[in-house]
């Protein structure tokens, strides 16, 4: 029998890649890249290399069953737990754990994002496969870290302590402090420093060392969860989870529990990841022309222009002149045109247009 679940989240609004990522059909859901296949999909079609498909939980909004359904046929809908209420991934990873541990408690557990790009499959699955053997032997909580290469402020930091020895691993350490997102002049002293890793987002560990870090570090969550542990998988699972959401902090499990717990490591790697969180980061992960554009859309002219992101559908012809360093992006009824270096405020546009405009555009 495989004892190794995944628990995939996809409850994100992903805000950044607005507007072509919009509340009713996030970026986990759109094949952005161009592949067939969507962020979600691509999670799924990773993770099933050693994964059994029975053995994934997909955690999202009760707004995206529908989505999941159809991109995830493979799954059952008692493998989708829909979250009520958005709560942060804490609450969502113990909803995922307690649904596990009603099938079995001798499990282990991989909890990743739903939108993530792994450019080097292989030897992804390979670090997987390496951290499952350890948790499955240690009482550890083990995340993925990735030497970064410039001072990004958009990443959890991991600071790591001297290596540890396990097998025949030589990229395991015990983790020091974590740090969720500095600002820049911290960020460039954690890269100049050589200590420190960008914390992947992605955490391996038995069923019940996870369980055990509830209980001692979110202990009011656990409570809540343990109290309706016998509602699970009957017609009272849906009100139970409604009214433990409702009271639940929203708090995600790098504050909650990472930053807390003594016995967290991380396995160094590089897996060619990038998070695809933001415009920026998809301009640095996929080829431009010979002006350095990234042009999505087949019908796309562009003169004396460079260094932008242009994103329109198939459906319409835009002619761009004269930029440089911009994000021209239109998705239906919106069109947002503003330059590269500031898309730190598309969420403000976001906020600016639901208020003037309705929630309809975002």
């Amino acid at each position: 029998m495989n004892n190794n679940f995944c628990v995939i989240m996809a409850g994100g609004v992903g805000s950044r890649f607005w507007p072509l990522s919009r509340t009713v059909r996030p970026k986990q859901f759109l094949d952005i890249l161009g592949t067939g296949r969507t962020f979600l999909q691509q999670t799924y079609d990773r993770f099933a290399k050693i994964i059994p498909p029975e053995n994934f939980l997909v955690v999202t909004s009760v707004n995206y069953l529908d989505l999941i359904k159809e991109q995830l046929p493979e799954l059952k809908e008692e493998q989708i737990l829909l979250e009520p209420l958005r709560r942060n991934t804490a609450p969502c990873l113990a909803y995922a754990a307690n649904k596990i541990r009603s099938k079995t408690e001798d499990a282990n557990l991989i909890v990743t994002p739903s939108d993530h790009l792994i450019l080097k499959e292989d030897e992804f699955i390979h670090q997987l496969e390496n951290g499952l053997d350890f948790v499955s032997e240690k009482e550890a909580l083990l995340t993925l870290g990735i030497k970064p290469n410039r001072p990004e402020t958009g990443y959890g930091y991991i600071q790591v302590k001297k290596p540890r020895k396990f097998k025949e691993l030589d990229n395991l350490y015990k983790v020091k402090t974590f740090t969720e997102k500095p600002n820049e002049e911290m960020a460039s002293i954690f890269v100049d420093s050589g200590e420190f890793y960008w914390n992947s987002g992605i955490f391996i560990s038995s069923l019940q060392t996870m369980l055990e870090a509830f209980q001692q570090h979110l202990t009011e969550i656990a409570l809540k969860f343990e109290n309706g542990r016998k509602l699970l998988n009957t017609s009272n699972e849906v009100p139970f989870i409604k009214k433990t959401y409702s009271e639940c902090p929203s708090i995600s499990i790098d504050y909650g529990i990472m930053e807390k717990a003594t016995n967290v490591y991380v396995l160094t790697a590089d897996f060619g990841w990038s998070d695809l969180g933001t415009w920026g980061s998809l301009y640095e992960n996929k080829e431009k022309d010979e002006n350095g554009n990234l042009i999505s859309g087949d019908n796309i002219l562009t003169y004396d222009t460079e260094n932008c992101i242009v994103n329109i559908s198939n459906e319409k012809v835009a002619v761009i002149h004269g930029l440089d360093g911009y994000i021209v992006a239109e998705s239906n009824d919106t069109l947002m045109i503003c330059r590269r270096e500031d898309e730190l405020q598309i969420k403000k546009f976001v906020t600016d247009v639901r208020i003037k405009k309705g929630d309809s555009l975002v």
